[in-house]
């Protein structure tokens, strides 16, 4: 008899129809809750759980008694339980390396906007105030030559950091990551403790993931240590920034802009502050969004769950210890 799968989220026709060849598929709404009454049937006999902003809750892995895999189409896994996913032998894969290019070009392209103040100038123009050359009061900074400070040196954090020192002469610097001696030789960067990297940098880019540890990293303390100057990059994880400090540091001038594409509540709201500074680019979690990058997300996560329900590896497991 097939293993039952239930898939929730953007999947091609070519991707389900794999899955069919070897599966029983349930399909489920993108706007039905997983662990909606209706769908608890479903959830009993599953195998394994396919899709993009999966909620798991004990009381949903309770109902879903012969669950093998949860196969999440997306590199975090912040609103997954993977310690009690452990605990009851369920893998739990994600699709890591597939988005660092994308997710570096979204924040890269943070860097530039912001810096250049392209957004808030687009619309100037749009306005119809574009009357007469632009005057200092309009001008923006430079990009090439300036300090890109990277706090979290992982996958991405070294995409960024490569388009900023290959492409832009930019010095690096990297924090809250363990040595780097490879690309220290490669891109002439630079380890520093947070303090300090937020003291020297003219640009910082968050790219760690939310963990306990990380959740509030960069609240009042931090942001004042950098330069009025500075600009203030995150396309990690929303919670990693006290979101009101941050609004306090820009209304304040204690720094001068920010690019974030990741929010504390997501979908950011428009009576958020956030949304009316012209010294914000705000973006709605785009990160990974091309066609070609969430298509390759889709893949990764079918051949995760196809892996993993033959009884083989799965290319990307977070908790190795339930694969036996």
């Amino acid at each position: 008899m097939k293993k039952r799968l239930v898939v929730q989220g953007r999947l091609s026709d070519a991707q389900l129809a794999e899955l069919r060849d070897l599966f029983e598929v349930a399909v489920l709404p993108k706007t039905t809750a997983l662990d909606a009454p209706e769908n608890r049937a479903l959830l009993a006999e599953a195998h394994g759980i396919i899709g993009s902003g999966l909620a798991i809750t004990p009381q949903l892995l309770d109902a879903a008694r012969n669950l093998n895999v949860i196969a999440t189409i997306s590199v975090g896994y912040d609103n997954i339980p993977v310690d009690e996913l452990t605990k009851r032998g369920i893998m739990l894969c994600n699709t890591p390396d597939v988005l660092t290019e994308t997710t570096a070009d979204t924040g890269f392209a943070l860097i530039m906007t912001t810096a250049r103040r392209v957004v808030e100038l687009a619309e100037w123009v749009k306005a119809d105030k574009w009357q007469a050359s632009i005057g200092p009061a309009l001008f923006g900074s430079d990009v090439h030559g300036k300090t890109l400070g990277m706090v979290g040196f992982g996958r991405i954090g070294q995409a960024v950091a490569r388009r900023g020192a290959l492409g832009f002469g930019m010095q690096v610097l990297y924090s809250n990551a363990s040595p780097k001696p490879a690309l220290e030789k490669e891109l002439g960067a630079q380890r520093r403790e947070l303090n300090e990297l937020l003291a020297e940098a003219d640009f910082v880019c968050v790219t760690v993931p939310l963990t306990a540890e990380t959740e509030h990293l960069i609240s009042a303390q931090e942001l004042a240590l950098m330069k009025p100057s500075g600009i203030f990059i995150n396309i990690a994880r929303g919670k990693v920034v006290d979101e009101s400090a941050l609004i306090h540091a820009l209304e304040t001038s204690v720094i001068q802009a920010a690019g974030l594409d990741v929010f504390e509540q997501e979908p950011l709201r428009a009576a958020s502050p956030l949304t009316k500074m012209p010294n914000v680019v705000a973006l709605p979690h785009i990160g990974s969004a091309t066609h070609e990058t969430r298509d390759a997300m889709a893949q990764r996560a079918v051949d995760n769950m196809r892996l993993a329900l033959q009884g083989e590896r799965p290319i990307s497991l977070v908790n190795e210890e339930t694969y036996q």
